[in-house]
């Protein structure tokens, strides 16, 4: 005969806790949701439109159009056309491309030259004092001040375009990768690192600079979208991009003599260069926020 065991209501009441869900990387997960991933879709809704522009673009970026002078937007000229009869549509795609060049040339250039900087910086007194004297000059001069100079020196053009913005970008980073390897070194786990014996490049490459990526990717988008003002200020005023290469500040500065009889001429560019800053913007917050959490 088999005998049914008794079960005490209290262990049998008990379950076991339900495992967390699993959870990605906080970058990516803050990329996937919410405003990080609405400024990542405009971001890759602006750079695949100016990749895509040999294929998409009805016209060439400088084909003069017969008969096509300053015309509003339509079925054919989506933008209007330029005083020169030029489409404006084909060259605001165009031009995202080579603003897109620019920028994802400058800025990690900017980036990783400020940071080794930064980090040379943090590990002497004397190359700390040399670093930051050097970083107050550049930041005392505003960038489109910079700009001026550097083009007055080398003329304007594309390469005095990423020039500045590597000048302007190297005093930023530098300081950032300063300030957080100076505060994660006095960590208490790195302190208890260096007491077992641990060396200074073991740390800096296991603990230091691992931990201080997080926030120079959050100024590296920050970064993007103030290259996009950078590169359109210096082509509206004529010390970027040369003409007749399209660029999206020579577009606008073109258009501002033609409103009236083509407000769309500025208008489309106008909505990228918005569209490509707010972009990158929700994505530094979001990343910001995500580092916070």
């Amino acid at each position: 005969m088999s005998v049914t065991p008794i079960e005490d209501p209290a262990v049998a009441d008990r379950s076991l806790p339900e495992p967390a869900p699993a959870r990605g990387h906080p970058a990516w997960d803050a990329l996937t949701h919410g405003q990080g991933l609405l400024g990542l879709l405009l971001v890759v809704a602006v750079a695949a439109a100016g990749l895509l522009a040999h294929w998409i673009a009805p016209f060439g970026p400088n084909e003069q159009i017969a008969g096509a002078n300053l015309l509003g937007p339509g079925a054919e000229h989506w933008f209007g056309t330029d005083q020169v009869n030029r489409d404006v549509y084909s060259r605001v795609l165009h031009g995202i491309r080579i603003n897109l060049e620019i920028i994802v040339i400058a800025v990690p250039i900017g980036a990783l030259v400020g940071a080794l900087l930064g980090l040379a910086s943090s590990l002497h007194p004397v190359t700390d004092v040399i670093a930051q004297r050097a970083f107050d000059v550049v930041l005392a001069f505003p960038a489109l001040i910079l700009a001026i100079a550097l083009a007055a020196i080398v003329g304007p053009g594309a390469v005095t375009v990423i020039v500045v913005i590597v000048v302007v970008e190297i005093p930023i980073f530098g300081r950032m990768t300063r300030t957080q390897v100076l505060r994660i070194r006095e960590l208490p786990y790195v302190e208890s690192a260096e007491v077992i014996g641990a060396g200074r490049w073991w740390v800096l490459r296991t603990h230091v600079l691992p931990n201080a990526l997080e926030p120079l990717a959050v100024q590296l988008a920050l970064s993007m979208s103030v290259a996009v003002f950078v590169e359109s200020a210096m082509s509206f005023v004529g010390i970027g991009v040369r003409p007749p290469e399209p660029s999206l500040g020579s577009i606008i500065a073109d258009s501002v003599p033609n409103l009236d009889a083509n407000p769309a001429f500025a208008i489309g560019p106008l909505v990228v260069v918005a569209a490509l800053v707010l972009g990158f913007l929700l994505i530094a917050q979001a990343l910001g926020s995500a580092r916070r959490a």
